[in-house]
């Protein structure tokens, strides 16, 4: 595993980092709005942004003093590709089941 996709997942491995994730899908939001949606400081808030942007999932550009974090979908495409490679075992297995479900219904009208 590349060390982009690590980044990623080592971001998505935590419940508020998703929440913060969810919150940005929606708008670009300075350090203090995402900070409203938390019961945390902002200092832990900038932590858990940084990771995000260390996992490429968000990007910082500066507005004046502030900084406005924006979502990068394409930050995901890398998770998303990795999880969507295994759908192909799910696929197989519900092949499997189809096939053994007509089976048994081809036998039981015999």
């Amino acid at each position: 595993m590349n060390t982009d996709i690590q980044g990623a997942f080592k971001a998505l491995a935590d419940p508020t980092r998703r929440n913060i994730l969810m919150h940005l899908s929606t708008q670009d939001m300075t350090i203090a709005e995402v900070a409203d949606n938390f019961e945390m400081t902002r200092a832990a808030v900038k932590k858990h942004l940084t990771i995000l942007e260390k996992g490429k999932l968000i990007s910082v550009r500066a507005r004046g003093r502030e900084k406005i974090n924006r979502l990068e979908p394409l930050g995901l495409k890398s998770v998303a590709d990795w999880v969507n490679y295994f759908n192909r075992f799910w696929d197989n297995k519900l092949h499997e089941l189809q096939r053994a479900v007509e089976d048994h219904e081809r036998q039981k009208n015999d």
